[in-house]
């Protein structure tokens, strides 16, 4: 899967978004491979946090003047959210831009692969809980909830910006060899 990943996201021209309302920021897409099928990784917001109290969403958060890059952006989160050293994440593509309506952030993000078995060390102020679900579920258009796309998964609401990047990942890897297996 890592090779066919790298090729599909690496064929494509990323779409962005712009605008002078709008704050940078960039989101990491941890997947990683584990009894035999690949899982992707979530973070539970806490309510502490000033945005989105209590959401499922991906590690990541605003661009610092110190970032570089909105990849060095997802990676800083990443490791300040949950612990993940940048030596164990490596980088298999970027996404489209996606865009929050209510807190009006910009969120480039980007699908990584992660060691396994790998220790997580959440950040309490920022991030509640973890939880992963096995990408085939997340492939399986059963699991998608009709009004929206969201999913649910073990008692966990997936939807908004988050489940828009799942399914922006989803659309490709499926449009990109019809019939192929992960």
């Amino acid at each position: 899967m890592k090779q066919r990943v790298e090729r599909v996201l690496g064929g494509r021209r990323k779409r962005t978004i712009s605008g002078e309302n709008l704050r940078a920021s960039a989101v990491l897409m941890p997947i990683f491979y584990d009894q035999g099928q690949y899982h992707v990784l979530f973070a539970v917001r806490s309510d502490e946090v000033n945005h989105h109290k209590g959401q499922v969403c991906f590690p990541g958060g605003t661009q610092e003047p110190s970032d570089g890059t909105l990849l060095e952006t997802a990676l800083r989160e990443t490791e300040e959210e949950l612990g993940l050293k940048r030596q164990d994440i490596e980088i298999l593509g970027e996404l489209d831009d996606s865009i929050t309506i209510t807190s009006n952030y910009v969120i480039s993000p980007f699908v990584a692969l992660i060691r396994h078995p790998h220790t997580l060390r959440t950040s309490g102020r920022e991030v509640k809980e973890t939880f992963s679900v096995p990408l085939s579920f997340l492939m399986d258009e059963a699991n998608v909830r009709p009004d929206h796309y969201a999913y649910e998964y073990e008692g966990h609401n997936i939807w908004g910006a988050t489940a828009h990047i799942v399914r922006q990942f989803i659309d490709i890897l499926k449009s990109s060899e019809s019939g192929a297996q992960l």
